[in-house]
């Protein structure tokens, strides 16, 4: 039954003193409910709370509220007069009034409010609503239809029958709990086990996910159903979703169903009865606005269901989704089955129901007077109706009457932002075919250049390492493309902890020299490879430990088990020494498979630590015990100073952490390459002293490259591309003085070979030192994995300079794998590879868009942005280097598991160069635990990007920017972006309207559906949290 006394008392009270001016004067009318059914003409509920009334008298408005209007709310005339509201009878209420607030039309009082504005629930174009319409019109009453807000994006806080249909999903459950009259959840008690009870939803509207949601947090085994497919979203909230097998689009005008064909109305009753029949409480929700309730559960279901069980028809308005439904009446079946039919719902608790409704008038009033407060409101609302079709189209929708005429309601709108504007000419892309024989040529040259060049390593590398380095090369270049985005920063430091393998060149040279000076350069190669190896793995374990999920247990640390095989077989049985460091190269090559999905990454990484322990086992056991020990004692001064550093690193400091221990791998690979012809001094050109001086040289290069590097985005160093006058002369030039330096060196009567290696190493040094900082700090992304790919080069150098199959395969991995990123990520910026090695040595001048005058931009606030949030339904955040500089991917992570609790489906979509290496953003995301399923790839969301009402760009800018799509020859012209200009409306949170690295305007700051939300990154992050939370907790 519904309350019927009142839920406080009312004592005699005074009028509240005058305030601030008053622009407005507002009236809250009783809607007339007594405990006396008799004389009873309205509900429980009031159309204005006290906290809302208030936030209205501060925008400038006078509330005056009819004696007793808020008493069966739970709201005394008390709690509005010290919120600074009035206390008036109904006459006096209509009398000053401009602007009558009442959820049933007040039409006895028509004839009283001629001229005014009255504010109701009318539903125009139901029968009921159109003979209200007419009355209002022969009164002279401008009345307006709180129900015929239009379904779109903007309109979404203003919706009545959204917030009364939660209020009324929720008190349905709570209805059929009392009616159930036993556990919801699992209860398992002295006294005997009890199942949860199982619940049917029909229809997932507001109402049916309120149902869920309720349902759910009491314990019950909830299944549900509607005729669109929104399994997605029901099983987002822990319900099970039932199909019904028959095809058929469900979807209708403005977002709710269609009626259904007779065909599929027998299927699907059929299936409801089955399922009915081993529930215990169903909830129909299910309603079409204007036609009868669709039948769902027929009688013949009713009676094949349990006895005890509960049916709610929240459709019993319009004849019920159920059979037997009577409206407003609670019917028990011959069977037992409780049929629920009350139209009231919303009113049984009408406190909440009260609240939320009154927010909805107060965003309806702010949305009418905008900025001018109510100052404005008649201004803006009458000149809306009068400016046609140009004129807002929330304003003209709900108007139905004015100046004793009838309004017309305008057709409804597609869901698209408010206020269009000329959308900017977007450059048609120019598709040239292709030359089927000029691209056949190409390829036939590029293959023949690549046997020529494969045929020359066979005149001096022995064929069984040449053989190595092949198949090793094809076997990394498969196993690289299948490691997901997401994975590709672990991958990078993997193959950087791996490529400490050059530790193992440092031994073998240890052992073979006799040269004081070798010696001393292979203890250095073999210190910085174990800082190299424990630091990179280090890091690699606590990112990869960082997208495990609460309560994830992680047994992969088993996978060390075979290390111990390695040095039991490595100390006993010498003869497989070989064959040891084979299968320690083949778990190496595991490794990088092993990363392909977030599942087996931990594995993988446990692979790669095998791998190199393995190999090192199998070098070290043929050491002799002077260079055992001293070796040891380097691997642990070493070892200690990478575990340190790899603890100590942030998940933001990743990249330049990679770029540091390659300049190790570089300066390790450079001594190595030096002192191995220090100790054997033979010119000549031989295979061994090719490899040293292109060892020598490109470990110089990666060397102060990759400082270089690290100081650029450590912030040591500009982020801005150092241009010298005639700096491609200075690289042809030191290319040149490379090619004639190996041409010297490898003649038979070189008598100055280690001066030439020295001097290569220091020309390298510099040119690794110009190429870098010639490359400005959006394509550092690029620049990493080049030199990642090094650093396996340089590896391969000194696998066939010391005749190593470990170091020959586990170099060709990693310089096939750091070459297929940078493919990767040259294609994913539209960039050309020379371009970025070399500083820019194609670059073209920047091409502008016409001058099309003043640029204007809309900015918002975080309360703004915040009721964006909590009003849509699918957001998405593409987060940006921005977001990871200002730390604000924690208060971001907390945001999504906050949205996404209250039914507000949050992804995030991350650009493959987001940040300043290969899934960076994931890591930082990871670290800030959301889950990596919440978390897709560009090529994901831009399919669905109109699906989404809001996009949160998230310190962002080039990788959103549709100039890359509009703006021919500019410098991001054809890169890949993801196309947020497509949702429903866009918000860029940025520090200023600044353009990215490639120092371009972004068009898209200007569009009419993007709002510019500017400050500091981590406290707008922080404060939007603190709204968010506010917001939905008063919901």
């Amino acid at each position: 039954m519904a309350t019927t006394a009142p839920l406080l008392q009312n004592d005699t009270l005074p009028q509240a003193s005058a305030g601030a001016a008053i622009a407005l004067e507002l009236g809250i009318l009783h809607e007339g409910f007594s405990p006396d059914s008799r004389i009873s003409k309205g509900d429980q509920r009031v159309s204005m709370a006290p906290d809302v009334a208030e936030q209205l008298i501060k925008d400038g408005y006078g509330v005056i509220v009819e004696k007793g209007a808020g008493v069966y709310s739970g709201f005394s005339d008390q709690a509005f007069v010290q919120k600074g509201c009035r206390i008036a009878d109904r006459a006096e209420v209509i009398r000053k009034s401009s602007v009558l607030f009442s959820i049933e039309p007040p039409e006895a009082d028509f004839p009283a409010c001629k001229g005014k504005v009255v504010v109701s629930w009318v539903g125009r174009l139901l029968d009921k609503g159109k003979a209200v319409c007419e009355k209002a019109k022969a009164a002279g009453v401008m009345l307006v239809d709180v129900t015929a807000v239009p379904r779109i994006t903007i309109a979404q806080k203003l919706d009545v029958l959204s917030s009364q249909a939660k209020c009324a999903g929720h008190r349905a459950v709570i209805e059929a709990s009392y009616a159930f009259g036993r556990f919801h959840t699992a209860e398992m008690t002295a006294a005997g086990k009890y199942p949860p009870s199982q619940t049917f939803i029909l229809g997932c509207g507001v109402a049916g996910l309120a149902a869920i949601g309720t349902s759910k947090a009491m314990g019950s085994v909830v299944r549900a159903w509607d005729v669109r497919d929104v399994s997605d979203q029901v099983h987002s909230m822990g319900a099970k979703w039932v199909t019904v097998d028959f095809k058929e689009s469900g979807e209708g005008q403005g977002g709710y169903a269609k009626e259904s064909s007779d065909a599929f109305k027998k299927v699907q009753q059929e299936t409801f009865r089955k399922v009915l029949a081993e529930c215990d409480i169903a909830i129909s929700t299910a309603a079409i606005p204007g036609r009868p309730s669709p039948l769902l559960i027929t009688k013949e279901a009713v009676a094949g269901m349990k006895p005890g069980s509960v049916i709610v028809d929240l459709a019993a308005q319009g004849g019920g989704n159920c059979e037997l439904t009577k409206l407003n009446e609670i019917v028990t079946t011959a069977n037992g089955v409780t049929i629920i039919g009350y139209a009231d719902m919303p009113a049984r608790m009408a406190s909440q129901a009260s609240t939320m409704y009154a927010q909805n008038m107060c965003n309806l009033l702010r949305h009418i007077h905008g900025k001018g407060k109510a100052a404005d409101f008649m201004k803006n609302f009458l000149g809306a109706l009068d400016a046609g079709e140009e004129g807002d189209i929330v304003s003209r929708s709900i108007v139905c009457s004015r100046d004793g005429k009838l309004v017309p309601m305008p057709p409804p709108p597609q869901p698209t932002p408010v206020k269009p504007k000329a959308a900017a000419p977007t450059a048609e892309k120019k598709v040239v075919k292709e030359d089927p024989m000029k691209a056949a040529l190409v390829g036939a040259l590029v293959l023949t250049f690549g046997v020529c060049c494969m045929l020359a390593m066979g005149e001096g590398v022995k064929t069984s390492l040449l053989t190595t380095f092949l198949l090793a090369g094809a076997a990394g270049y498969q196993a690289v493309w299948g490691v997901a985005h997401a994975l590709h920063t672990p991958l990078m430091s993997v193959t950087n902890a791996i490529s400490g393998c050059t530790a193992i060149g440092g031994l073998l040279l240890m052992e073979k020299t006799d040269s004081y000076a070798a010696y001393q350069l292979a203890a250095l190669a073999l210190l910085v490879s174990s800082v190299n190896i424990f630091g990179g793995f280090v890091v690699s374990q606590r990112m990869l430990d960082l997208f495990k999920k609460p309560g994830d247990k992680d047994f992969t640390g088993m996978m060390l088990f075979p290390g111990l095989v390695f040095l039991f077989v490595s100390l006993t049985r010498p003869e497989l020494l070989k064959a040891v460091s084979t299968v320690s190269a083949l778990l190496c090559v595991a490794a990088i498979g092993g990363l392909a999905t977030m599942s087996t990454a931990n594995a993988g990484c446990k692979f790669g630590m095998v791998g190199v322990f393995g190999a090192m086992a199998a070098t070290m056991v043929g050491l002799s015990e002077a260079n055992l020990v001293f070796s040891a004692v380097l691997l642990v001064i070493g070892g200690v100073g990478g575990v340190v550093m790899g603890f100590k690193v942030s998940p933001i400091a990743l990249p330049q952490t990679v770029a540091a221990f390659h300049s190790l791998v570089g300066l390790a690979a450079t001594c190595t390459s030096i002192g191995s012809f220090v100790s054997s001094p033979f010119p000549g050109a031989t295979m061994e002293n090719t490899s040293c001086i292109l060892g020598d040289f490109i470990g110089g290069i990666t060397l102060t490259g990759s400082l270089i590097a690290f100081g650029k985005l450590n912030g040591n160093l500009s982020s801005k591309e150092l241009s010298l006058p005639g700096k491609n002369f200075l690289n042809l030039g030191g290319l040149g003085l490379f090619i004639l330096s190996m041409y010297l060196f490898l003649q038979e009567g070189c008598e100055h070979g280690t001066l030439i290696l020295w001097f290569v190493a220091a020309l390298a040094c510099l040119m690794g030192l110009h190429l870098v900082a010639s490359v400005g700090g959006g394509d550092m992304p690029v620049c990493i994995t080049v030199l990642n790919s090094y650093s396996g080069w340089a590896l391969v150098a000194e696998g066939f300079l010391l005749k190593s199959n470990v170091l020959t395969i586990v170099g060709s991995l990693i310089g096939f794998s750091g070459a297929i990123l940078t493919k990767i990520m040259c294609d994913a910026m539209n960039r050309d590879i020379f371009n970025v090695l070399f500083g820019g040595m194609n670059n073209a001048a920047v091409v502008k868009g016409a001058d099309t005058g003043p640029k204007e931009h809309v900015e918002c606030n975080v309360d703004t942005c915040a009721e964006m949030l909590v009003n849509a339904k699918e957001v998405l955040v593409v987060p940006g280097y921005g977001m990871a500089m200002a730390r604000a991917q924690t208060p971001m992570g907390e945001l999504a598991s906050m949205l996404r609790k209250n039914n507000i489906i949050l992804k995030f979509g991350v650009h493959p160069v987001a940040g300043r290496m290969p899934g960076q953003m994931n890591v930082l995301l990871a670290e800030a635990g959301v889950p990596h399923e919440w978390v897709l790839e560009m090529d994901e969301v831009n399919p669905d990007m109109e699906n989404f009402d809001v996009v949160l760009v998230m310190g962002a800018n080039d990788v959103v920017n549709s100039a890359a799509q509009e703006l021919e020859g500019c410098a991001i012209w054809g890169m890949p972006v993801i196309e947020v200009w497509r949702s429903k409306k866009v918000v860029f949170c940025k520090r200023s309207m600044g353009g990215g690295y490639a120092d371009l305007d972004n068009p898209v700051f200007y569009k009419s559906n993007t709002e510019m939300l500017l400050g500091d990154g981590k406290k707008t992050a922080d404060a939007l949290v603190q709204k968010v939370r506010e917001r939905l907790e008063k919901v």
